[in-house]
């Protein structure tokens, strides 16, 4: 297992993205806002997580690790997983914590070995990689069983955070892509501006 400053490298194909777009690097001290916990809180994540202590879980799209120092304490490895390296330069300038290894690939493309993850979430970052290639990537690294948490902007959402309203989903349009790749929601809700996902692997 790789050390947490020394990235897993996967090739992504060619001209391939997370989705729409990317958040910009140079914005990424916005990632750090604390009032981010608004939009989804470290308790409701973890209660919707529910992993065991010794559970292998990735953040996907974890640019520069907010959500990733918070499960990090209560998991026994933790896979920051962005497309972006910049962003994981970003998170060691901070401090990467010793059970939080930096991946650097698409989510469409995972270096994991099939059933590799016991759980894994994304926190307004579904709508950069939410095809139907990256959903059956998901379901391949992830143990039979095992959560996706999904928390992100909402297309029925107000518009006043985030990307544009045109370049999200909203939770029906995640539920589906969810069911057509065989994982199971068990929980939805819709927000004012955010949407949150509960699913599990087939």
């Amino acid at each position: 297992m790789p050390a947490p400053d020394r990235p897993i490298q996967a090739s992504p194909e060619p001209g391939g993205t997370m989705g729409f777009h990317t958040f910009d690097p140079a914005s990424a001290d916005r990632l750090e806002d604390p009032t981010r916990f608004r939009f989804l809180s470290r308790e409701e994540l973890l209660q919707a997580l529910s992993v065991p202590k010794d559970a292998t879980v990735a953040d996907l799209g974890s640019g520069t690790g907010f959500y990733t120092d918070e499960v990090a304490p209560r998991a026994g490895t933790v896979y920051g997983v962005d497309v972006q390296a910049e962003m994981h330069e970003r998170y060691r300038e901070k401090g990467v914590p010793g059970n939080v290894r930096l991946v650097t690939a698409d989510v469409n493309d995972l270096p994991f070995d099939d059933g590799d993850l016991d759980a894994a979430f994304s926190t307004m970052t579904f709508h950069e990689f939410g095809s139907a290639e990256a959903l059956s990537e998901l379901a391949r690294t992830l143990s039979p069983g095992g959560r996706l948490v999904t928390v992100d902007w909402s297309a029925a959402g107000a518009g006043e955070d985030g990307p544009p309203r045109a370049e999200r989903f909203d939770l029906g349009d995640a539920a589906s892509r969810l069911a057509d790749a065989d994982f199971r929601v068990c929980r939805g809700e819709e927000r004012r501006e955010t949407f949150l996902c509960v699913a599990v692997a087939p």
